[in-house]
């Protein structure tokens, strides 16, 4: 459990770090710097979390996300498991329009390509006017309320806009073959008392997963709730 209680440590440091950190995951920074041909900061973090997800999976939502962090502290307002089903595809549809948006404006940019990490920010720090605070507030309120009102983790299963950057690096180190850090199963350890399903953050039928003894899901975040949780260590990590 120590691992649990660290792990939501990160995730409220990352979400206190948001007023900083909030342009480097800015899905429309990525547009206005893609018209003036500049790969901004957040481009960067998207690209190094599709290729980190290679090897570590979605495990940077369940470890180091400032949205999972907000989504922890609404899960103390409302827990229940969300519906999930053909919902959980309209960020992969967001995600797309958003993706032939970037590069229709990198086409037709108005300046030649150059790198700016630090685009939009003032010395590194995001939010620096008083003004910034009312997108930041309208960001947060975005991933709050709907968590408050329809169950945890709501955003990242219908809108979250770096989720599918994960999902595909996940499915190109299954299809490269690359190790990577994943959970196992082992049913004949289990007892049935379903306490993974209740501890599971994403809402993820995880015993249902175990009796089959496949644990790869696009919506398990890799956070390890159900390895910490399971009384009969039916579950755990691996690198395979």
């Amino acid at each position: 459990m120590k691992r649990q209680k660290f792990r939501k440590l990160i995730l409220i440091s990352a979400m206190l770090l948001f007023p900083i950190t909030i342009y480097y995951f800015s899905p429309n920074l990525i547009i206005q710097g893609a018209t003036e041909g500049v790969v901004t900061g957040s481009f960067i973090v998207f690209l190094a979390m599709l290729v980190s997800s290679i090897f570590w999976g979605r495990s940077f939502c369940g470890y180091l996300c400032p949205a999972g962090g907000i989504q922890e502290c609404a899960m103390l307002v409302n827990d229940k498991s969300p519906r999930q089903g053909w919902k959980n595809n309209i960020k992969y549809v967001i995600w797309l329009v958003w993706i032939i948006s970037i590069g229709i404006c990198f086409i037709f940019r108005k300046q030649e390509v150059t790198i700016d990490f630090f685009y939009m920010t003032d010395h590194g720090i995001s939010i620096a006017s008083i003004y910034d605070y009312v997108l930041y507030y309208g960001v947060m309120l975005l991933i709050f309320v709907p968590c408050v009102i329809f169950g945890k983790r709501i955003f990242c299963h219908y809108f979250c806009w770096m989720a599918p950057f994960m999902v595909i690096g996940s499915k190109i180190g299954n299809l490269l073959h690359i190790k990577r850090l994943k959970l196992s199963a082992d049913k004949n350890a289990c007892i049935n008392c379903h306490i993974c399903n209740n501890c599971c953050p994403m809402g993820i039928d995880v015993a249902e997963k175990v009796q089959v003894e496949k644990m790869d899901d696009n919506e398990c975040i890799l956070c390890g709730s159900c390895v910490d949780n399971c009384p009969k260590k039916a579950i755990a990590y691996k690198v395979n």
